[in-house]
């Protein structure tokens, strides 16, 4: 009996996006669900069950990305998982890079708050991941996010082990307005270097009134 294609529920797909989240032109694949409840939420609809825009197979994700396939040949791009939080789709994403196009660039937008296993399981697919560490202070992102970030500086410290990663991890150090400081956010950074990641991005939350 031939092996079930998996498949995933997604928010949606976002096309034509340059110089944001990897080399070249990129399409983000953003799937639902996520393990954390962070309070400035910036895809509450990852979390909403009546926010799924589409269930999707592996092979109807190549179907639409294929509609791209120029672009990602011309400029060096590909597909970006994000979400939620796409390494909970580790299964997915694995099963996908064996029936994509080689010459595509995968890239992953993740918290890392995930099981060791999904990391592993991705690991040899993936060209950069973006981290998105909230703060490396474990009561300031327990208070933002509601979760604790062992794993999170597990898995990071897991990562940068491997040879040549230092150069494929970007870390997000976003100020969160309510949540931390400059002084934590250099904090955070100081220890990050520590661990060996030499790429980050640093950026300011901007928060709605309400």
């Amino acid at each position: 009996m031939a092996k079930q294609e998996l498949s995933a529920p997604f928010i949606g797909i976002v096309r034509h996006r340059l110089a944001t989240d990897g080399k070249g032109v990129t399409t983000l694949a953003a799937f639902h669900s996520c393990p954390l409840r962070c309070k400035y939420c910036l895809n509450p609809q990852c979390l909403d069950p009546k926010m799924v825009w589409r269930n999707i197979t592996t092979s109807q994700l190549l179907d639409e990305l294929l509609l791209d396939n120029l672009y990602f040949l011309a400029t060096g791009g590909g597909v970006t998982f994000g979400g939620g939080e796409p390494l909970l789709r580790s299964e997915f994403i694995d099963e996908f890079c064996h029936i994509k196009v080689p010459e595509w660039k995968v890239n992953i937008e993740t918290s890392l708050n995930v099981d060791r296993s999904h990391l592993e399981r991705v690991l040899p697919h993936v060209n950069e991941f973006f981290i998105d560490i909230k703060d490396t202070n474990p009561a300031i992102y327990k208070q933002y996010t509601t979760r604790d970030n062992a794993a999170v500086l597990d898995n990071l410290r897991w990562l940068l082990e491997h040879d040549g990663m230092h150069e494929r991890v970007i870390v997000r150090l976003p100020h969160i307005p309510g949540h931390n400081t400059q002084d934590d956010i250099n904090h955070s950074r100081a220890l990050l270097e520590q661990m060996g990641v030499t790429r980050f991005d640093e950026f300011d939350y901007i928060v709605k009134q309400k």
